[in-house]
């Protein structure tokens, strides 16, 4: 089995992919979009994308990823601790360090960090924290999961873990190719874009589950491309995709919806 996920191997995706897909041979890529072109185009057998911090909320990239993909399948997920940690190549004093690299969402989940240590450091978005390795010099520092020091030679890591939050959990979601959803699941996802024209349509969808005691854990939305004002709403909801009582609450959410898409049946892994 061939997984693909944001490489390269030091990346907190692919300490995801570890867990997701227990021994399976790992295709790094550069970009979130290539993760799933992978999947797309049948190269991987699933692909691991990152869709929710709990200090920075939704990976709003990848939730705009799986909403237009076509004939994939969110069939699991894991709740990854994350740590991180500031590296240096070689003991350099702060007042040194005029660049900080690493990944967006890291460099976003360390701001308070940043701020206080280097606050006219520039800050350089790497393809993933791991990348930022093969930038470090004796001004550029970078942020990298604690898992990094493994193996690592000449490097130096901060003993603490610098994020704003020290409680900081990644979700990863595991897709694979199809459109037909397991037989049982812990939880439901879906995206619906309601009618601009009807007023309370949202408040409409979110009583067909209210009305059947099915509990709604996450609601957001993320403009509809080209349609200023119009919105995809993504929700999930604590359930059995196998039971009568969801599949009759989608149904009905499919019908009253201006464009709906089921994007996950999973559990935690």
């Amino acid at each position: 089995m061939k997984v693909s996920c944001l490489g390269p191997k030091e990346s907190y995706s692919s300490l995801a992919a570890d867990k997701l897909c227990k021994g399976a041979e790992k295709l790094y890529c550069l970009s979130f979009a290539a993760t799933l072109n992978l999947l797309l185009e049948g190269i991987s057998d699933a692909a691991v994308l990152p869709v929710e911090n709990c200090i920075m909320g939704s990976v709003v990239q990848n939730l705009d990823l799986i909403s237009t993909a076509e004939n994939v399948m969110g069939v699991g997920e894991y709740f990854l601790p994350v740590e991180h940690r500031l590296v240096t190549r070689g003991k350099i004093p702060y007042s040194n360090i005029q660049r900080v690299c690493s990944h967006v969402q890291a460099l976003s989940q360390c701001s308070e960090f940043i701020a206080n240590n280097f606050p006219a450091a520039k800050l350089i978005y790497t393809h993933s924290t791991a990348e930022s390795l093969s930038m470090l010099d004796g001004r550029t520092a970078g942020i990298v999961g604690a898992h990094a020091k493994e193996g690592a030679d000449g490097l130096v890591f901060s003993e603490e873990n610098i994020a704003d939050s020290k409680e900081n959990f990644t979700r990863f979601l595991l897709f694979k190719r199809g459109n037909i959803p397991p037989e049982h699941s812990e939880y439901v996802y879906f995206s619906a874009v309601c009618k601009r024209e009807k007023s309370g349509e949202l408040c409409r969808i979110l009583e067909i589950f209210s009305r059947r005691s099915i509990n709604v854990t996450r609601v957001e939305s993320r403009p509809v491309r080209d349609i200023f004002g119009n919105y995809r709403f993504f929700i999930e909801f604590a359930g059995d995709i196998g039971s009568e009582n969801v599949k009759s609450a989608l149904k009905e959410t499919e019908a009253i919806a201006e464009d709906f898409k089921l994007l996950g049946a999973y559990g935690e892994i």
